[in-house]
């Protein structure tokens, strides 16, 4: 579990393709902290620790066929920034909110707006797949927690304070950038138990 607090956005050194997998490994800070075993979340998907070169302060994790189909790490490259987060511990305080860091969909950056100091951007995202938003909920974007702005049908906006715009891979955004997006767990709950509620009272 993760709170959507990304720790840095670390640079992608390496990538394996081993048939229907792919091996990234990730230079970062926090690299000889880290565990065999142990999950990280890279822009907002769960992975786990499978290498670890302390020498060099790198990590790998592997990502398999269906995360690839489902997010965006399949179109990553030598130098792609990726948003880290370790899991939580209980005695830690919950600054953003709970993220399973099991990715929905992904979605499409479709504006972006400098705004004296702040940024807004809006992303675009198939709503067949039955996810929604709602106005100043929470939403996880490339596993960053943010509250939703301008809530509609298929897209919503978010706003971006400067720190979190340098903190994160948000200050490579551009228009046609595809993210990842988790929605609020307590929300998917919610909207399956009154969707099973609203067929059961057709019935």
């Amino acid at each position: 579990m993760f709170s959507g607090i990304v720790e840095e956005a670390a640079p992608v050194v390496a990538l394996r393709k081993e048939k229907e997998n792919l091996h990234i490994t990730m230079k970062c800070s926090f690299a000889n902290e880290l565990k065999i075993d142990q999950s990280v979340a890279h822009n907002g998907v769960c992975l786990t620790v499978v290498d670890i070169n302390k020498a060099e302060k790198v990590y790998t994790v592997t990502a398999i066929k269906e995360t690839l189909e489902k997010s965006n790490l399949g179109l990553l490259e030598i130098g792609s920034k990726v948003n880290l987060e370790r899991s939580m511990t209980m005695d830690k305080m919950l600054d953003g909110h709970l993220v399973q860091g099991h990715v929905d969909q992904t979605a499409v950056c479709t504006e972006v707006k400098e705004a004296d100091g702040s940024w807004y951007y809006t992303f675009q995202y198939d709503k067949t797949k039955g996810n929604i938003t709602v106005e100043k909920g929470s939403v996880s974007v490339n596993g960053v927690s943010l509250t939703v702005v301008n809530s509609r049908d298929d897209k919503f906006d978010v706003a971006i304070i400067p720190f979190t715009y340098e903190v994160t891979n948000f200050h490579q955004f551009k228009v046609g950038t595809v993210v990842n997006l988790e929605f609020d767990v307590i929300g998917k709950y919610i909207q399956k138990i009154m969707a099973g509620y609203l067929e059961s009272i057709k019935k």
